[in-house]
């Protein structure tokens, strides 16, 4: 993923047991709009070994948007809706870390 300019914005979100393939498929749609950057940060691969598996937490920590200052009103309203669309068919979406 390219650097962030002073002209951006970058917000992570988290979906309670949200599959790696939903996730991704997420990424897909929010990367066509212009001005959005959508990308996934894994979870790392160390394994405490004393924490029983899960086979219900996503291999996902979070989805990271990145959105340009100056993105059109109509774009974040289809934010909004392809967040919402997989936020009603899943788990809501949660806030991982917000960076202004």
């Amino acid at each position: 993923m390219e650097s962030l300019t002073v002209n951006q914005h970058r917000q992570q979100l988290t979906c309670a047991q949200l599959p790696l393939a939903v996730y991704r498929e997420v990424v897909a749609h929010l990367c066509q709009l212009d001005g959005v950057d959508a990308s996934l940060i894994m979870r790392p691969i160390e394994h405490d070994p004393t924490e029983k598996f899960d086979y219900y937490q996503s291999q996902v920590a979070a989805l990271q948007i990145d959105f340009a200052e100056n993105i059109a009103e109509s774009t974040q309203q289809k934010v909004t809706a392809i967040l919402d669309y997989y936020a009603q068919r899943y788990n809501p979406w949660k806030s991982a870390n917000a960076i202004d």
